[in-house]
C-alpha cells in the first residue's frame, strides 16, 4: 500500500497530467482523488490513469474530505492559487503549487499565511528546477567558477501555451486560435500573459543564482497586440547593487524548446567577475569561461541525486525526512521572485522604472 495518497486540485494547467503521471509512476504514491468544477477536463486523467469513479469529485471539499490524502497538487489557473492554498490547508495537507507562485505578493503572501502554523509544507513546482542543466550551473556558481555573479541574462518561453498539452502532446494552430477567447491564459483577471507564465521562471532562478540578493529597481516593456488583452513578449531590467540582469518572456517561439531550441535559446547565461556560465534548457553541458580558460568550455552536467529528480519524488522525500523545502521551490525565496514581477507589472502599467515592491 502506497505511504502517501495524493490529490491534483483543478486542470486548468495542462502539466496536471504530467505530475498525475508521476505519482502513478512512484512506488510510495497513489491518486487518491481529483477535483475540478468541469468534470469533462478530468476525463483524460481518468482514462489514462484509471482513476475509479469514486475517486473524482466535481466538489472541493467533499475531495479534500473523503480521499484521507496528505498531499494536494495545485493547478488552478494563477489567480485562484491564493483561494485554493486557503480552503485546502485547514485540511492539514502539504500542497505542490504547480508554477507560477501567483498572482501577486498579496496573494503569495496568503499563501504562505494560510500554511503557518499547520506543520504542512508548501512548495512551488517550477519544472526547470529539475533540470540537471541549470543545477549543474548553480553548482559551478557557488564553487566560485566565475568569482563573484554580476549578470543573469535569461529568456524563456514557447510558441504558446495552448499549442500543447499533458506529455507536451501537440495542438494544431487552428485549435488554438479557436481556443484562445475562452482560456484563462488569455485574460488578464486569471493572470494571463507571458510576463506572468514565464518571468516568475526567470527571476525566482536569478534569485536563486544570486544567493536571495534582490534588486533595487524595475523596468519592464510588454507588447501590446490587437484584440489579446494580456502580453506575449516582455523585457525586464533589474538593476542590482553590482550591476544589470535582463529577463524575457516569449509566447510565439519559433519552435518549442523541448522540441528543438529557438533562436534566441531558452535559458539563462551568467556573468561574473571572472567568467561566464551559459546554460540552456534540455542540453546535456553548460559552457564557461573563465580567466584562467578565456576558451568556451562545454562541461558536461552532473545527474540529479535520487530524492531531487523531481517534484513529487523531492516531496516525498522532503516531507519523509523532514528537510525543509529549499532552493527555488521554497516560498520565501520564491516571494522575492514575485515581488519582482509585480514590479514588473507595475513598471509596464506605469511605463516607468519602479523600486522593488514590498
Amino acid at each position: 500500500m502506497a505511504r502517501h495518497k495524493i490529490v491534483g486540485i483543478s486542470f486548468d494547467h495542462m502539466h496536471m497530467g504530467d505530475l498525475l503521471r508521476a505519482v502513478s509512476e512512484h512506488p510510495d504514491a497513489e491518486i487518491a482523488g481529483i477535483f475540478d468544477p468541469d468534470a469533462a477536463r478530468m476525463q483524460t486523467a481518468i482514462d489514462q490513469f484509471g482513476i475509479p469513479e469514486d475517486r473524482v469529485h466535481t466538489d472541493l471539499e467533499a475531495c479534500l474530505a473523503t480521499t484521507g490524502a496528505d498531499i494536494a497538487i495545485l493547478c488552478s489557473a494563477t489567480g485562484e492559487h491564493a483561494d485554493y492554498v486557503e480552503k485546502i490547508a485547514p485540511h492539514g495537507l502539504h500542497i505542490l503549487v504547480e508554477k507560477p507562485f501567483a498572482a501577486s505578493v498579496a496573494d503569495a503572501r496568503r499563501m504562505i499565511a494560510a500554511m503557518e502554523g499547520t506543520d504542512r509544507r508548501l512548495a512551488i513546482n517550477w519544472p526547470v528546477a529539475w533540470s540537471p542543466t541549470h543545477n549543474t550551473a548553480k553548482r559551478l556558481l557557488d564553487e566560485g567558477t566565475i568569482g563573484r555573479l554580476t549578470e543573469v541574462h535569461y529568456y524563456g518561453g514557447n510558441r504558446g501555451p495552448l499549442y500543447h498539452l499533458a506529455d507536451k502532446v501537440e495542438v494544431s494552430p487552428q485549435e488554438v486560435e479557436a481556443l484562445k477567447p475562452t482560456s484563462w491564459w488569455y485574460r488578464k483577471a486569471s493572470g494571463g500573459g507571458s510576463l506572468l507564465d514565464y518571468l516568475g521562471y526567470g527571476v525566482t532562478f536569478g534569485t536563486w543564482f544570486f544567493r536571495g540578493e534582490a534588486p533595487i529597481e524595475v523596468t519592464t516593456v510588454v507588447d501590446e497586440t490587437p484584440g489579446i488583452e494580456v502580453d506575449q513578449h516582455s523585457i525586464t531590467v533589474c538593476r542590482y547593487a553590482g550591476g544589470l540582469s535582463k529577463f524575457e518572456t516569449r509566447w510565439g517561439t519559433f519552435t518549442d524548446p523541448w522540441t528543438l531550441q529557438p533562436q534566441p535559446k531558452s535559458g539563462f547565461v551568467m556573468v561574473g567577475s571572472d567568467g561566464t556560465i551559459s546554460s540552456y534548457d534540455y542540453d546535456d553541458f553548460v559552457t564557461v569561461q573563465t580567466r584562467a580558460e578565456p576558451a568556451a568550455t562545454p562541461v558536461a552536467v552532473a545527474p540529479l541525486p535520487e530524492g531531487r529528480r523531481g517534484p513529487i519524488e523531492y516531496m516525498l522525500a522532503r516531507i519523509d525526512d523532514g528537510a525543509p523545502i529549499t532552493g527555488a521551490l521554497d516560498p520565501e525565496l520564491c516571494l522575492i521572485g514575485q515581488r519582482i514581477v509585480d514590479s514588473a507589472v507595475l513598471s509596464a502599467a506605469t511605463r516607468r522604472t519602479v523600486g522593488l515592491v514590498s
